[in-house]
């Protein structure tokens, strides 16, 4: 079980974890930080659990979150910035959460654009980020966060595609979810100032160097229909630059994007 006591010990922030709020069991804990952003809950509270029972991530797709095997958790923020700002949010998160599980654990953790942490092209985590704006002002993020640690089985429809630190290390080691937690936390403070003062290229940079979608033949799909192409870049706002067949460039900034063409 993660103990809120443990992570405060081990936090060295001072916006993030303002406040900890640990359920044994939740629906969701985006729905938990919604709640309470909108009933005018600080800045950096974080909603934690050791399960949820509507987990999910991007467009709706629910999230496995069986009980004791992984960190879910929500981080409530309230910048000063516009809503148009506000996509690069997921980038950042992801960042900060790839470089926290490589120095966590020493295994390769990449980003699959926007918000999939992978190892070896089998999804490990993932960012989900909701907002509450009007048109020129961000009330409030929700930034939820939802890593794989000691599942060692997933159900059938995610077996091809879904993998977990313990299997992807010798199978039997423990690792500190608290620990993990705590780093992810830590870097995520730094990152999000980073941002704050105008350091998002240098946080796109890196997000560039873990990526394994740029450089790759891809297949989007969208509102539209689908279409093929090479992953170029991603631009200053955090959308995807895919070169077409025909060689015509355009910019993904939703919908589903596979490596498997």
């Amino acid at each position: 079980m993660i103990s809120s006591e443990e992570i405060k010990k081990n936090l060295n922030t001072n916006i993030i974890g303002s406040e900890i709020v640990y359920y044994p069991s939740v629906d969701s804990t985006n729905n938990i930080a919604k709640k309470m952003a909108e009933e005018g809950c600080q800045e950096g509270v974080i909603v934690i659990a050791d399960h949820q029972t509507k987990g999910r991530g991007r467009r709706g797709k629910s999230w496995n979150s069986p009980y004791g095997k992984g960190i879910w958790a929500s981080i409530v923020l309230r910048p000063l910035i516009p809503p148009v700002r506000s996509a690069a949010f997921t980038l950042t998160a992801a960042v900060s959460v790839c470089r926290a599980l490589r120095q966590s654990t020493g295994l390769k953790i990449n980003i699959k654009w926007p918000n999939d942490l992978r190892i070896n092209y089998k999804k490990i985590g993932g960012i989900l980020t909701e907002l509450n704006a009007e048109t020129y002002r961000l009330n409030h993020v929700v930034i939820g966060i939802g890593i794989n640690i000691e599942n060692e089985i997933f159900p059938d429809e995610l077996g091809n595609i879904a993998t977990s630190l313990r299997l992807e290390s010798d199978g039997e080691s423990r690792f500190n979810k608290v620990g993990i937690l705590t780093s992810i936390l830590n870097e995520f403070e730094n990152d999000y100032k980073r941002f704050l003062a105008g350091g998002l290229e240098d946080i796109l940079e890196e997000w560039r160097r873990y990526s394994d979608t740029l450089g790759e033949q891809v297949q989007v799909i969208d509102y539209k229909g689908s279409y093929t192409g090479k992953a170029l870049d991603i631009d200053s706002d955090g959308a995807l630059l895919i070169e077409k067949k025909d060689g015509t460039l355009t910019k993904v900034t939703s919908g589903e994007v596979s490596l498997r063409v």
